[in-house]
């Protein structure tokens, strides 16, 4: 039987004053492999070739982006604007049962930059940075319904329960500043993705708790929530606590020194109260330059939160996170059904007005900062929408349904070819047919950028070696530099 332990005063101001930190300790702790678990392996994954990229930005526009209206321009729907699907291509499996005529881009497309790449005006911002970019033109998609597709394009799988791709990514490399996440996520102002699953989309799943997205608030105040202690203490009292509490550890550590290895470990991480001051530095984005906030669009109306978020992305990675998510709307705030065209909720005009000029933005002041070397920004939809109206057959609408038969998907940065085109879709932008990407694919080369190796990144769950690219998927090695 365990004696009790007693009450001492240096046991009473440590169990006061720890609090949050002495959690964020334990997680510390964990990331070094001091405390584990039989079930849990003590080794890293680690890297298994030499990475081109050291961080990663993903940047997701749920409901499903139209490629045929942004980055895939098809001529002959032109051609055939307002006729019935060629009879060549075979009945149209559809999501909502409605297959209208063909119709053109809502958008005029034209060749961008040096590299002549097609970008529609539904991005001039990022159309001016197209010499940046690595399209994607061939993807694929396996499910027309809006959850499961989500669910793959972040976790590989369309169950929910999968770790997603920044939480394998923690798990594989860690962060590099251990005062912050390894893996945080940016909601729109707007809410959290709740129609899209909400935060199973960075979740953890199976691997340790420790490798989830950590979600910030973005709907002012401060960033993390109940960070700081409660009782408004000022920075001073809280300082003057954790010196007392060191000091009182320090004569601790002098009469134990030589058994007690948890405490000497103690000694080298000064405290994970450092995280208090560090979260609310980073996301203090007043201090940027006014030219900086501009180029980013914090001066618009219609774009200063996804700005705000943009930029807050590239300084957090500029302090060593590893991965940031930015989710835009509510998960399917895309998805045009009903009119493409529109400025509201479920459109594409209404939805590029918010992010385009702080994705073009970002882009820009990535390559400004030099860091765009050692950065992988990915620009992903869960699938496209059909080159036919939503409508009933023989007239035509403003929508497009589902589809993920062909569809779209944008990289930038680190070892990729820059203003660089990849794979096709058939004349009419139906389906993939030269190249097709699979979401495995694209986790596959996402993961060599950032120096592992798809196959060996595993994590023994219930009788299995689970991996993010399940048993399949392969690099693009076409599109790396």
């Amino acid at each position: 039987m365990t004696a009790p332990r007693l009450t001492t005063r240096r046991n009473f101001f440590q169990d006061a004053a720890c609090g949050v930190g002495a959690i964020a300790l334990a997680d510390l702790l964990a990331r070094d492999g001091k405390l584990t678990s039989a079930a849990e392996p003590q080794a890293r994954p680690g890297l298994h070739h030499e990475p081109k990229a050291k961080q990663l930005i993903h940047i997701f526009l749920g409901g499903g982006l139209s490629h045929v209206d942004s980055f895939d321009y098809k001529p002959e729907l032109e051609t055939l604007h307002d006729k019935e699907m060629p009879d060549s291509f075979g009945t149209a499996d559809v999501f909502n049962g409605k297959v209208g005529r063909l119709h053109r881009s809502h958008y005029r497309f034209a060749q961008r930059g040096r590299s002549g790449l097609w970008v529609s005006d539904l991005f001039p911002g990022i159309a001016e940075v197209a010499d940046e970019l690595t399209v994607i033109r061939s993807m694929t998609a396996e499910t027309a319904n809006h959850i499961p597709g989500i669910f793959q394009a972040n976790t590989g799988f369309r169950q929910m329960g999968f770790p997603t791709m920044g939480a394998w990514l923690s798990y594989g490399l860690g962060t590099e500043n251990e005062n912050l996440p390894s893996f945080v996520v940016l909601p729109d102002s707007r809410g959290i993705p709740n129609a899209a699953g909400g935060a199973f989309n960075w979740s953890a799943g199976f691997l340790p708790a420790e490798h989830q997205g950590v979600p910030f608030n973005t709907r002012g105040g401060p960033p993390i929530l109940d960070l700081n202690p409660a009782g408004g203490a000022s920075d001073e009292v809280q300082q003057a606590r954790l010196e007392l509490l060191g000091a009182l550890n320090e004569l601790h550590m002098q009469e134990q020194a030589e058994t007690d290895p948890l405490v000497a470990r103690i000694h080298s991480y000064e405290l994970a109260a450092r995280m208090q001051r560090t979260i609310p530095e980073a996301m203090e984005l007043a201090s940027e330059p006014k030219h900086v906030q501009k180029l980013y669009g914090i001066d618009r109306n219609e774009c200063r939160d996804v700005g705000r978020n943009c930029l807050a992305a590239r300084r957090l990675i500029q302090r060593g996170v590893r991965t940031v998510q930015i989710w835009t709307g509510d998960g399917v705030s895309w998805d045009a059904h009903d009119d493409v065209t529109g400025k509201g909720y479920k459109s594409h005009t209404g939805e590029a007005l918010r992010v385009d000029r702080p994705i073009a933005g970002l882009i820009q002041d990535l390559r400004a900062q030099g860091m765009l070397d050692s950065t992988l920004v990915m620009l992903t939809t869960e699938f496209g929408r059909t080159p036919f109206a939503q409508a009933s057959k023989g007239t035509l609408s403003r929508g497009r349904d589902h589809h993920p038969q062909g569809f779209t998907n944008v990289l930038v940065g680190a070892g990729l070819k820059p203003g660089y085109a990849y794979g096709a879709t058939d004349e009419l932008g139906y389906a993939a047919v030269e190249n097709p990407v699979t979401t495995y694919d694209m986790h596959a080369t996402i993961l060599h950028l950032l120096g592992i190796d798809h196959e060996r990144l595993t994590f023994y769950h219930n009788g299995i070696e689970r991996r993010l690219t399940n048993v399949h998927g392969h690099v693009i090695k076409d599109i790396l530099a």
